[in-house]
């Protein structure tokens, strides 16, 4: 049956500030250009940049910044016909990012009485969830009451229609209360979904663990639901594990780096991009690879996400032609 969507993602659409002074900390800077921001929101505007129809699931404020988001995923070829629109004076959530060098950037978020929270679970749609090929869900959504219980209502419609469920762990520690209640619930979603991304630090919350294995975090999981894994080593490069035991490298790719936040998401639309256009797992890889090497030498998230010729571009020159 065709589908009207590759991709749905649910969760958290917000908003990024981003220092424009470069090398400074953020008690100094004075100036910071908005874009639309949130992990899902980012891999959803990240993969209709790159050819694929894609829709979102989620809640915004009844502010300037959710009408912003909202128009701004539209032009971005993201249909938003199920992002809600928060009745209850909810706001929404801000992050300000620091760049003080390439190798040190930070974030600082506010998301306390945010909206994208406040997603209850009969504000999912079953048929809306019906029409897409992948339900991605992000870790943040999970972290508080009713969006987790939205998220996890929305990965059981997911699997009871057979559309492959994409977990991105996106692990921010300020949204949850405990460790042990992000081992549970991470591990609870992990456990139902198809397709589990995340790195190798956020894995180790989902263990609830400092140092874990690959091995031991992809034997047990394969215990359950998921036939691809896909773990993330930062510049040394991530590995992706299957089911019926293949495991593939992929390399990270030279970058000349403004900053490091956006990589994940960039690494998440591009990979699912590969991986929906059947090129294989090891492709996907470096899509992936490629895609967060263009998006940490450029100043925005969601505004830098690259197309696909600008991805096999810097393959080809990288790799060459191999």
């Amino acid at each position: 049956m065709t589908k009207k969507f590759d991709l749905i993602a649910i969760g958290r659409a917000c908003i990024d500030l981003n220092a424009v002074e470069y090398n400074r900390p953020m008690e100094e800077t004075m100036t910071f250009k908005k874009y639309v921001g949130g992990s899902p929101a980012n891999i959803a505007i990240g993969a209709a940049k790159l050819g694929l129809s894609v829709g979102f699931i989620g809640k915004l404020a009844n502010d300037q910044h959710g009408n912003f988001i909202r128009q701004y995923m539209n032009e971005s070829g993201v249909d938003t016909s199920n992002m809600i629109t928060d009745d209850a004076e909810h706001k929404t959530g801000l992050a300000f990012t620091e760049i003080k060098s390439p190798q040190e950037s930070s974030i600082l978020m506010y998301r306390d009485e945010v909206a994208d929270l406040y997603l209850a679970p009969e504000e999912i749609s079953e048929a809306y969830i019906k029409e897409t090929k992948m339900l991605l869900i992000s870790g943040t959504a999970l972290a508080q009451s009713p969006s987790r219980e939205a998220a996890l209502k929305a990965i059981e419609l997911a699997r009871k229609n057979h559309v492959k469920v994409v977990f991105e762990l996106d692990y921010r520690p300020y949204t949850w209360k405990s460790k042990e209640e992000t081992a549970v619930y991470l591990t609870l979603a992990a456990q139902k979904s198809d397709l589990v991304i995340g790195t190798r630090d956020e894995f180790n919350s989902l263990e609830n663990s400092l140092s874990g294995d690959n091995d031991a975090t992809v034997n047990s999981l394969f215990q359950h639901s998921p036939e691809l894994i896909i773990i993330k080593h930062g510049v040394d490069g991530s590995y992706a594990y299957t089911k019926n035991g293949d495991v593939y490298r992929g390399y990270a790719y030279k970058a000349k780096v403004l900053k490091t936040f956006g990589a994940g998401d960039s690494y998440a639309a591009a990979l699912l991009y590969a991986l929906s256009k059947d090129k294989g797992i090891e492709t996907a890889l470096k899509f992936g690879s490629a895609s967060s090497a263009i998006v940490v030498s450029k100043h925005s998230s969601s505004e830098a996400m690259p197309t696909v010729t600008e991805i096999e571009a810097l393959i080809e020159e990288q790799d060459g032609g191999k």
